[in-house]
This record gives structure tokens, sequence and C-alpha cells, in this order.
């Protein structure tokens, strides 16, 4: 057990009176569990907490434990791989971009500072290119810093490219970016006539949270996956290439005819009738 100071009379709870009009059996308030582990002078293991203000009751050493861990989920406090709890603002946090590896895992990339090593599990909170604050919980077995994602600042992602698949009445979206390793969920209502194996463009609706898979509404169908000029469609929605013409453009397209006009021929010399040499191929678009 750490050395809290448990030899030192339990700290004052300034709540102690509201606590005790709310609950039959009390015990320490956020407020009074902030105050002790800010005093600490590292992180506390529950045992260590309920050593500090003396606790004997079991009731109250297990309500301190739910209290805790609810401080934890609502952003008060951070808990470590031993099971200890330090306040947020004590906590070593870092800013940076998420780097997404084919393989899961990926890396925090700092302005100024070491890339920050994310395992598979804190990856599966993300998407590659979300900006996050991450806490460094130590060194990996490489030797790298590692980190723990605390908050998701900015989320990068609302749309993914990738192919449709769909087993056991279950749909999801493999996207085509590797850096992204995260099967998206495409409910019944969100599959627009997909079929199986399709490209297609899906629009994120629940983003990644690590307690499961994120959503989507496919709202493009591109084709099958071996489709002429597939490839070129693919990347042009992956890399957000503006790819439709204003709608005054497309008009004054549509309305040039398919033939030469008269018109257009009256000074020219019309050489369509000779054979010409390129080494650009029959799909070239230049």
């Amino acid at each position: 057990m750490s050395d809290t100071g448990s030899n030192r009379p339990p700290i004052k709870d300034p709540n102690a009176e509201l606590e005790a009009e709310k609950y039959e059996n009390p015990v320490a308030s956020r407020e009074a569990l902030l105050l002790l582990l800010e005093q600490a002078e590292k992180p506390l293991t529950h045992e260590d907490v309920v050593a500090a203000l003396q606790e004997t009751d079991e009731d109250r050493i297990e309500a301190l434990r739910r209290r805790l861990i609810a401080m934890c989920r609502d952003g008060q406090l951070l808990s470590n791989r031993r099971n200890q709890f330090m306040p947020l603002k004590k906590a070593n946090l870092k800013k940076g971009i998420v780097s997404g590896h084919r393989d899961g895992f990926g890396f925090v990339l700092q302005d100024d500072g070491d890339d920050i090593y994310l395992s598979n599990r804190q990856m599966r909170k993300v998407f590659h290119g979300d900006k996050v604050a991450v806490q460094v919980l130590g060194l990996d077995r490489r030797g790298r810093p590692e980190g723990k994602i605390l908050d998701v600042l900015e989320r990068n992602t609302t749309q993914v490219v990738g192919r449709y698949f769909e087993e056991s009445g279950v749909g999801t979206v493999q996207p085509d970016n590797k850096r992204i390793p995260l099967e998206v969920l495409v409910p019944p209502e969100g599959r627009h006539g997909a079929q199986h194996g399709q490209f297609v463009v899906v629009n994120i609706t629940r983003q990644p949270t690590g307690a499961g898979l994120p959503m989507g509404e496919i709202i493009e169908v591109l084709g099958e996956h071996l489709a002429p000029g597939m490839e070129i469609d693919v990347a042009i929605r992956s890399h957000n290439i503006p790819h439709e013409w204003h709608e005054e453009v497309a008009a004054e397209a549509a309305a040039m005819p398919d033939e030469v006009q008269l018109e257009d021929k009256r000074h020219r010399i019309d050489l369509r009738n000779l054979p010409f040499v390129t080494i650009d191929g029959e799909d070239a678009r230049d």
C-alpha cells in the first residue's frame, strides 16, 4: 500500500452535511476525494483512499469504490493500469493527431515531442486523423511512450469510402484507407440498395467510442470493385477531391453537340481522314 499519510487525521469534508442529507450511510463527497488526491504525492488506489479516510465500514468502502469509478467516468479523475486514481489536472496530458497503422495500432503525432504509441484497444476509440488528448502511461515493451486517450478534441472523419459486406444479416463497410482498421456498421435502413462487395460512400452517424464500432449510412453506391475506373472514383472521394460541376457548367456541357458543327469547320483544315500516332492509351483523358 502506498504512503498516503494515513497516520494523519482524515481530511475535513466540505460537503459532509449535504452528503448526510442525501444518503443514509454517506461517504466522502467528490470534493473531499478531489482534495485528498490533489494533496497526495502520487496516485492512490482505492485501498489507499480507504486507509487515508480511516474507513472501516464495508458498505461505505464499496460506495467509495463506485464513487471513484463514477468520477473517472465524468472526467474528474483518471485511473492508470495499476488502478491508481489521480485528479485530471495532475495528469501528464499531451495533445496531437492520431496516425493509424494498418495492423490496428497507432500513434499520436505531436507538434513537439516524441510520437506516443496507442494500442489496438485505444485505437478503437478514434479514426485516423482525429485530434486527441492522451495521458502518457509510461513506456511500452519497445521503450516507446504509450498513451491512453482521455478525450477526442476534434473528429476528422465524417465520411468513409470502402467496400460493403453483408454476412448473416449484418452489414459493414471495410474502409479502403488502410489507416482505418475499424469496420463501419450499417443498419438495414441505411444500406439503400448496396450489394455485397460493392464500393460505397458511407456517412458516419456514430463515431467510434471503444465500446462499439462506428455506425453509418450509405449515401452513394459507386459500383463493383473491378469496374473500369473504380480506383479513380474511390481515390477522388477518399481524398475529398471536388468532383461535381457547378449547375451552370453542367448545363453548358450538356448543350454541346456530339458532332462538329459546320460553323466550327470554317477556316480550318479537316485532317480527320489521316491516321495519327499517339503514345496515349484508349482510356487517356488529357
